[in-house]
């Protein structure tokens, strides 16, 4: 994996890769309480002082204040979909499928407007998307 290109010896070219990975992180989690800052062990810009999660997905439909996002429990060691403003009264939750390989995803479900996610149990298998809310009536069987 190439970071950055040498042009010279004293002067490194960011690769456009890094840029496009900068750009969608400034997007996602500047405001107007954080800034850039450079960081010298990980040789790359950080944004600081943002209240965001780093991790979470879309804004939460219940409280509209916290990010949904994927947490693992620290007593069961399970999966689930959770809101980062819990502490401040957010019940928001939903549980995952456990040995699947996931990938969450920021599209949005058209009904319960929760994030979709990908999974699969095994390599053989294909991906499959569906609607990271338990409740979410696009998850019920068609009768």
């Amino acid at each position: 994996m190439i970071l950055f290109e040498k042009t010279n010896k004293n002067s490194v070219r960011p690769t456009k890769r890094r840029v496009n990975l900068m750009r969608t992180e400034i997007r996602q989690y500047f405001d107007k309480n954080s800034y850039l800052s450079w960081s010298a062990n990980k040789k790359k810009y950080i944004v600081l002082g943002s209240n965001e999660p780093k991790n979470g997905l879309v804004t939460c439909p219940s409280c509209k204040v916290g990010k949904l996002m994927v947490i693992r429990s620290r007593k069961t060691r399970k999966r689930f979909m959770g809101c980062s403003n819990y502490y401040n009264g957010c019940t928001a939750s939903s549980p995952l499928v456990q040995k699947a390989a996931l990938i969450t995803t920021k599209t949005l479900c058209g009904q319960c407007m929760w994030p979709q996610i990908l999974f699969r149990y095994s390599r053989k298998q294909k991906w499959v998307r569906q609607c990271s809310n338990i409740d979410c009536p696009s998850r019920r069987p068609k009768v």
